[in-house]
């Protein structure tokens, strides 16, 4: 096995003060691997970084167009939004086109992960309830297919729930691999998550980005997707976020997507590659860096998107007073 590798440097002065180490995996659609950093093939949980993959049912199937889902409403199925109120009221909003209240999420609730939604939501005396979760937009298409199924909305977060098994499917087609014997646990938001290659994860959205190794329905599924992402880049993340910049800035060239501890995805539709990383210690800020060094080695953009890159890649860190006191940036890895 492959130890993983140095990605991300935290400088303090002159100084390398911490390392972030991790395991990148870039494919194309065939599964030829571009480019491997640590042992691309260790079973990896894609977590939320997979949602697009979890979604492609809801519109393969014609669940979305059944219930009349907006593009907004298909934006936030495959999001990790930050509980501000569009996120909110888009969740509500899909929630009532199926005549189900938020009673029928099985997410849980927590509070907003935008600082000021959290803010304004405890001063006006409320608590967060389940379109409050950063998944609520997921969970709203999950409930989409279910009622399209005709099959029973209650449990629709299980692995033996028709949704789930659906959703399993079109992750194991995507990938290329099966999951039966693949480690399984439970993600944050109830539903099951499977420890798959990281290699496979990297095919899988070099096909969703790429439309290809898919069958016409699905192509056409995941086409939709990421013109949802695209037109509605907010509803992805929100304020501030990495993945709803990113989508911003690249205008279409990247679908990018972030999940817990570490895990980050993007799509380069017109290169056909995907890439996959996981960061060693579980750390966002350190897969953000890697993920902007690695969108600008691949797709070397100019103008706007190259200076949001940029920035990306060297994040100024700052005390208290606002001095610039380090960076956060590529190791050497990343940039060969």
């Amino acid at each position: 096995m492959t130890a993983p590798v140095t990605l991300v440097e935290v400088t303090r002065g002159l100084a390398v003060e911490s390392r972030h180490a991790g395991t990148v995996a870039v494919a194309d659609a065939d599964g030829a691997i571009v480019l491997a950093l640590g042992d691309a093939e260790r079973p990896t949980f894609g977590r939320s970084a997979v949602k697009g993959l979890q979604a492609l049912p809801l519109v393969e199937s014609g669940a979305a167009d059944r219930f009349g889902f907006a593009v907004e409403e298909l934006a936030l199925a495959c999001a990790s939004h930050g509980g501000e109120p569009e996120h909110v009221a888009t969740a509500a909003g899909a929630l009532a086109r199926l005549g189900l209240g938020v009673e029928a999420l099985e997410c849980g609730a927590h509070w907003p992960t935008n600082d000021a939604a959290a803010r304004a939501l405890a001063a006006s005396g409320a608590g967060p309830n389940a379109l409050h979760n950063n998944c609520s937009g997921k969970h709203a298409g999950f409930l989409c297919l279910a009622c399209a199924m005709e099959v029973d909305t209650a449990g629709y977060i299980g692995p033996d729930h028709p949704v789930q098994r659906e959703v399993t499917a079109a992750l194991e087609t995507a990938m290329g691999v099966s999951l039966a014997d693949a480690p399984v646990g439970t993600d944050g938001c109830g539903i099951p998550t499977y420890a798959a290659p990281l290699s496979a994860i990297a095919r899988a959205f070099a096909r969703f980005g790429a439309e290809t190794g898919f069958g016409p329905a699905r192509a056409a599924a995941a086409r939709r997707l990421k013109q949802a992402a695209w037109s509605a880049p907010f509803q992805i993340g929100g304020s501030g976020r990495f993945d709803t910049e990113a989508m911003q800035a690249l205008n279409g060239r990247a679908f990018v997507k972030f999940g817990a501890e570490g895990v980050h995805i993007a799509a380069l539709p017109e290169l056909g590659i995907g890439i996959a990383l996981k960061i060693e210690d579980g750390a966002t800020r350190a897969s953000e860096v890697a993920m902007a060094a690695l969108i600008a080695r691949f797709l070397d953009p100019s103008g706007a998107a190259g200076d949001w890159l940029a920035g990306q890649t060297a994040k100024r860190l700052t005390n208290w007073e606002g001095v610039e006191v380090g960076v956060m940036r590529p190791a050497a890895a990343l940039l060969a």
